[in-house]
């Protein structure tokens, strides 16, 4: 037997309650938006609306019930007009009950109608609205979700998320496997329209994330304009899943620490890029040029971390026929001036190329 909450003791709403109190969706998107009404209010209003038609439907009919004829016993009672005006408004009309005179009929063409019109469109839009739409999404996600696999998700379409998506879009990564996370309707309808994949949620919470396929994605970006909520979500993510790679942009410099501690494997300092460029380029006049080219697929030169070829095991890196800067090794960047940068076959080499050489070359990036 359950035990009754004692005085004073909140009492938990049942599952019928909190389906009541849910947002309601005026878009039943969950890749867009939802709205602010609940179900239950939503439900109350559109009921009380029906119940004015129907109460406008009887009164122009009670006044009216000389026009009416009861085939049964001739009389018309409330009772009948009440009756007729039900099966009036649901278009049953069994007949038993007509309008005989013209400012009846009147009235039922000129009233009756546009109100029997009127309720069956808010009896299917809310049917539409709180099943059917649902469903339908449900259906969305699901194809969706079966379709993700080594995908990229960006959480905040801002300037940062959306330059992240389109230059991965440059280096030949396809819009749909580019998944967009954000809270904001008119954000991702704006991506949408640009080919991408968006999702409407909160990327804070495991469910969005869940929704968003993290286990089965490449890499996470987490690109909003918050430190705190970066963290929010890089531990969110780590703790759904502990291998995929994550890319965390922060504000803040003191943060950067706190995102690494987090789970971040790589974090972005947008601020502390834009210092540098400017600062570097106060005695120069191409170096913010030569370094965006270096870091972007579209310049004319490239920086790319590649695979080390078994010809190049044991060599040092300066006696390549490529341009190398540095070696990666466990994790670790090595400079090509260290005597222990001698290759071998698990390092990775960060080389300078010219862009041109992009196609026939197959020193290819090797991930995110």
């Amino acid at each position: 037997m359950s035990k009754l909450p004692e005085h004073g003791e909140e009492r938990t709403p049942s599952p019928i309650y909190r389906s009541l109190d849910r947002p309601m969706q005026q878009d039943a998107r969950r890749l867009f938006v939802g709205g602010q009404a609940s179900v239950r209010r939503t439900l109350m209003a559109r009921a009380l609306l029906i119940l004015v038609m129907y109460g406008v439907v009887i009164t122009a009919f009670w006044l009216d019930r000389e026009g009416l004829r009861d085939h049964l016993d001739g009389h018309v009672s409330f009772v009948d007009v009440v009756y007729f005006s039900a099966v009036t408004m649901t278009t049953v009309g069994y007949g038993d009950i007509v309008p005989v005179t013209e400012r009846a009929r009147i009235i039922d063409s000129v009233l009756v109608t546009p109100m029997r019109l009127l309720a069956w469109l808010v009896f299917i839009g809310t049917a539409y609205q709180l099943v059917l739409q649902r469903l339908i999404e449900d259906f969305r996600m699901r194809r969706m979700q079966a379709k993700l696999e080594d995908h990229v998700i960006v959480c905040g379409f801002g300037h940062s998320g959306a330059c992240a998506a389109n230059e991965l879009v440059v280096r030949g990564m396809d819009r749909k496997q580019i998944l967009i996370v954000d809270l904001n309707r008119e954000v991702l309808e704006a991506a949408a329209e640009q080919g991408f994949i968006g999702i409407l949620g909160n990327a804070t919470h495991e469910g969005t994330l869940q929704e968003a396929m993290l286990a089965s994605a490449r890499a996470l970006f987490v690109c909003t304009n918050r430190d705190d909520t970066n963290v929010l979500v890089v531990l969110t993510a780590r703790s759904l899943a502990p291998t995929v790679r994550i890319i965390a942009r922060v504000e803040e410099a003191e943060n950067e620490k706190l995102l690494r501690q987090s789970g971040a494997d790589a974090t972005i300092l947008p601020s502390r890029v834009g210092g540098i460029l400017m600062a570097g380029s106060l005695d120069t006049t191409v170096l913010a040029n030569y370094v965006m080219d270096l870091i972007s697929a579209t310049g004319r030169i490239v920086l790319v971390e590649r695979e080390v070829k078994p010809a190049e095991i044991g060599q040092l890196p300066g006696d390549l026929d490529v341009l190398a800067v540095a070696v990666v090794r466990d994790g670790r960047e090595l400079q090509i001036s260290e005597p222990d940068s001698r290759l071998r076959p698990q390092d990775k080499l960060l080389v300078i190329r010219q862009s041109g050489a992009r196609a026939a070359s197959s020193d290819s990036p090797s991930g995110l």
